[in-house]
């Protein structure tokens, strides 16, 4: 058993080639991803283990899970990224269910996941395709209020990680998402009846209908870059304060976050930072990885606080 730990925030604006605020920061983070990307080949895992969010592409408000893994799972086409099958071992993707309703929790489970650029990105940037390695998708309602609490997410992240030490593999755990940042999707609260129903209905949206989406995700990036609404700037304080219990292997402190707070100063889209707290309780749960903050800054083109973590 041996287990590798790799938690990185993720924006779909990385991907767009929108012009940089600061000189060179896009450099420096694409940079130390290839390095963790080598690190993961070097590691050369039997599984990839991914804790991902979804930004209403899989998901839904007509049934929108707390927690869902996959058996069988299907990129999307958001941000013309590449789409197709991931390789998901089935068997153990059941397996891990039923270990789950062992110890109470009743995750849902999908035959035909749909991943979108949670998952998809960090699988392309760090092993190079969707389907190079066997890959256990795990869903985390992270958009859609009411979510699960961070102490659920920590306990979640525990019994997965009970679930994965009882098997003789070669384990790399990733999080994808966060950290502060505060894109423009839409709340169902919020929304005009024509948008609420597009996060209720499940849909799959034309190319057309993605490319007038994301053009609005842009504009607003730009508009954040010269001091615009509607999106809260990145925090760095809230980013770093993040980063030191991380850092420090203090997950229960992150039990006393609350959604509140985190709308308030982190952003809409901090509420992923779920996936961090679950992977790397997984990760506790197989041995003891020290995490090694690999890269943070800014990026506000990217709307969003950057990190990497590693830990092996």
């Amino acid at each position: 058993m041996a287990i590798q730990l790799i938690c990185c925030s993720h924006s779909p604006l990385m991907v767009t080639g929108i012009e940089e605020s600061g000189e060179n920061v896009q450099a420096q983070f694409f940079k130390e991803l290839d390095s963790t990307c080598a690190a993961l080949h070097s590691f050369n895992p039997d599984l990839v283990v991914v804790f991902g969010p979804d930004h209403f592409n899989g998901f839904f408000y007509e049934l929108m899970p707390s927690f869902c893994i996959g058996t069988a799972a299907e990129g999307s086409k958001d941000w013309h990224l590449q789409s197709g099958p991931l390789r998901v071992p089935r068997a153990l993707a059941t397996d891990c269910v039923r270990f789950l309703q062992s110890r109470d929790f009743d995750v849902a489970i999908s035959h035909q996941m749909k991943v979108d650029h949670g998952i998809t990105i960090p699988l392309l940037k760090l092993t190079g395709a969707l389907a190079r390695y066997d890959v256990l998708p795990i869903f985390v309602n992270c958009a859609a209020d009411p979510r699960p609490s961070f102490r659920r997410v920590r306990r979640f992240g525990d019994a997965v990680g009970e679930f994965l030490a009882g098997k003789d593999l070669r384990i790399s755990v990733v999080g994808s998402g966060g950290l502060s940042h505060d894109p423009p999707t839409p709340r169902l609260e919020k929304s005009p009846p024509e948008v609420a129903r597009r996060l209720i209905v499940r849909h799959t949206p034309s190319q057309d209908e993605l490319d007038a989406r994301e053009s609005r995700v842009i504009d607003a990036a730009r508009d954040l870059i010269v001091g615009k609404g509607p999106c809260l700037p990145p925090s760095e304080q809230w980013d770093r304060d993040f980063l030191h219990s991380f850092i420090d292997c203090e997950l229960e402190d992150f039990d006393r976050m609350t959604d509140a707070e985190i709308d308030r100063v982190a952003g809409f889209g901090a509420h992923e930072v779920r996936t961090w707290v679950a992977a790397a309780a997984a990760a506790h749960k197989i041995g003891s990885p020290r995490p090694e903050l690999r890269f943070y800054h800014l990026i506000p083109e990217w709307i969003t606080g950057m990190a990497i973590v590693v830990a092996q």
